[in-house]
């Protein structure tokens, strides 16, 4: 693909205000570079196989949510207060008929006394390993190619998974050890995913290749959940954790024999496919070295404000993700399968409008109508300040099922738009560098995965309405917060940090042009 100036489309210099508007330069086109259809493309296979095996990593870091209401003791775990406490919504005739007990289990199988507090540090125990993985991983993925560390990810989150009865019957202090090494495992994908996105996804189709693959999450917790449910009933919870660490080895396999670090080295994919994702991409997809400029990153402010946008959007999220089925069970009064599909209901919602955001994005850039940062602002706007207003509805929604659903369902599906917005602005601040830079935005994004459970837990001790009300409208305000932080700081220009070095000479040169003498 010829293209003005000798540049990609992702690699024009900066102009004389700074801004960098390589999405929406014009390309002149040859006949045989031009843009290869999409569908059975070997980039948008690539994202199908992300998609799925995001679908299995939230399979794998959601399964305890719902599967701890039927592994825990419900007589035995109840705090000892007043009887009432617990109770201020009646268990009506969608509830099951022991309120918050623990529904039947098949024979034999072990239940355990865990209070509120302990569940809460298991639920929240996957993310401590998960913070430690997150830069080393960005990092090698961006020197080596992601495909072995996205695939061996979650190969090895998934055998562990199968160790989960094993370690729930040694001891809490043992499951814990389990699932924070299970994040340990899983923390290099994401970074993965950014980095194979780095040398795969042209400019303008980056939202929705990114938006697809990444939106696997939301399909599998909207899958998982009642799955979950399901088998827990029927088959008893253990089998929960052998059946999604045999779907994660399985995925694997496919994985490993279908994909390719970079277009240049893929066996299957055509001619013209590859000019075009090569040269529209340009230098700035390349593998970034031992180097990294690691003061320019500390310093700049748009790459801060994605990490404080996104440990604000995280923690509604993973506040959601990890106790929104104990809401069901000891507020509602759901049974656990009603809790478990009522749980993932709003992550369908919340799959469908990630995908759709992403198409609107490009659609918007291929259109010239907004630059790139506007487009991630308003995406990032819409899905955090909508969010945050339907969660402080769900406090306030009291005893109605109906309602805290619908809220609930409400903010998760907004709350999908973000997708487009400050969840991949890292490959448009700095391509060379997108998977170092989601390690470290992830890395701080996964801080509120440690702590809400653990707050929720203890707000919620007594599991009064009031201290759900709390938990709602705290993480409601905590997402309005990173809205307003990144509409003020927030960026979609290329860094001159992040610029190869030949990029930078000629933008100071051309710089130094627009300077009368």
């Amino acid at each position: 693909m010829a293209l003005q100036n000798g540049f990609s489309i992702n690699s024009t210099p900066l102009d004389e205000s700074g801004e960098t508007t390589p999405l929406l330069k014009k390309q002149v086109v040859d006949v045989d570079d031009s843009v290869p259809p999409q569908c059975c493309s070997a980039r948008y296979n690539l994202a199908i196989m992300m998609f799925f095996g995001f679908s299995v990593v939230y399979g794998l870091r959601v399964n305890l949510s719902v599967a701890m209401v039927a592994m825990v003791n419900g007589t035995n775990s109840q705090p000892t207060l007043n009887s009432s406490v617990g109770h201020e919504c009646p268990v009506s005739s969608h509830g099951n008929n022991n309120g918050s007990q623990t529904p039947d289990q098949p024979d034999g199988i072990p239940q355990y006394s865990w209070d509120s507090p302990t569940q809460g540090l298991l639920l929240g125990a996957f993310f401590f390993g998960y913070l430690v993985t997150q830069i080393p991983g960005g990092y090698l993925a961006g020197h080596f190619g992601g495909s072995i560390f996205l695939g061996g990810g979650v190969l090895g989150t998934a055998a562990l998974t199968l160790l989960t009865p094993l370690a729930a019957q040694l001891g809490p202090y043992w499951l814990f050890g389990l699932r924070a090494l299970e994040g340990f495992g899983e923390g290099v994908t994401f970074p993965a995913m950014m980095a194979m996105w780095a040398r795969w996804a042209p400019p303008l189709e980056r939202s929705r290749l990114i938006s697809l693959s990444g939106s696997g999450a939301n399909f599998g917790a909207f899958v998982a959940l009642p799955l979950t449910g399901f088998i827990c009933h029927s088959l008893g919870w253990p089998a929960v954790f052998y059946m999604c660490g045999g779907a994660g080895c399985i995925w694997a396999v496919f994985w490993f024999i279908l994909v390719s670090d970079q277009p240049g080295t893929h066996p299957r994919i055509s001619t013209r496919e590859k000019h075009y994702i090569i040269n529209s991409i340009g230098k700035d997809g390349g593998a970034h070295g031992w180097s990294v400029p690691l003061l320019p990153m500390v310093l700049s402010v748009p790459l801060w404000a994605i990490i404080v946008s996104q440990m604000c959007a995280n923690w509604g999220y993973y506040t959601l993700l990890t106790s929104l089925p104990t809401y069901m069970d000891t507020v509602l009064h759901f049974d656990l399968r009603q809790n478990a599909f009522l749980s993932a209901l709003p992550y369908l919602g919340g799959w469908a409008f990630s995908v759709i955001s992403g198409v609107v994005a490009d659609s918007l850039l291929e259109k010239e109508l907004l630059s790139v940062t506007a487009v991630r602002k308003i995406f990032t706007i819409t899905g955090l300040l909508l969010p945050a207003a339907f969660l402080v509805a769900v406090g306030f929604s009291g005893c109605s099922g109906v309602l805290a659903v619908t809220f609930l369902t409400l903010s998760t599906t907004v709350g999908g738009t973000s997708a487009a917005g400050v969840f991949i602005n890292q490959i448009d601040i700095a391509p060379r560098y997108a998977g170092v830079l989601l390690g470290i935005t992830n890395t701080f994004a996964t801080i509120p995965g440690v702590v809400a459970p653990i707050i929720t837990g203890y707000l919620t001790k007594d599991h009064s309405l009031a201290g759900w009300r709390n938990v709602f409208c705290l993480s409601a305000g905590i997402s309005a917060g990173g809205a307003l932080v990144f509409t003020l700081f927030g960026s979609g220009k290329i860094q001159k940090w992040a610029l190869a070095e030949e990029d930078q000479e000629q933008a100071e040169t051309e710089r130094d042009g627009l300077i009368p003498t």
